[in-house]
């Protein structure tokens, strides 16, 4: 195999790794899993906001707080999720190799030219 096989070999395996890098910082983005969380306990306390008895009522003077913190929570996971769809994760990009027969600068200093010639 040429040098010119194995660094194409290796260019491939770099940009694939990449590519799964990238699917797996937005995949595992902590506002996904802040918010999805949220949203599911959100959910089960609203439930039993609810379905709360007059005996529930009573131990909380009077104030469905299941209820009420079922829908702060839902708010803040539903808050949660839009931030991550508005914002989604920016993956950063790597820096470009430098093209050594692209346009630079030669040994004298004179830009774009390649000092062949």
């Amino acid at each position: 195999m040429s040098d010119h096989q194995h660094e194409s070999d290796y260019q491939s395996q770099v940009e694939e790794l990449e590519r799964e890098s990238a699917t797996a910082a937005r995949l595992f983005d902590v506002r996904r899993i802040i918010g999805g969380l949220f949203v599911v306990y959100g959910v089960i306390v609203t439930i039993a906001g609810l379905t709360a008895t007059e005996a529930d009522l009573k131990k909380a003077q009077d104030i469905n707080i299941n209820l009420w913190t079922g829908l702060g929570m839902l708010a803040l996971g539903v808050f949660f999720l839009v931030w991550l769809k508005l914002r989604p994760t920016a993956v950063p990009t790597p820096p470009l190799p430098a093209d050594p027969d692209g346009p630079g600068e030669d040994p004298a200093g004179e830009p774009g030219t390649s000092g062949r010639g």
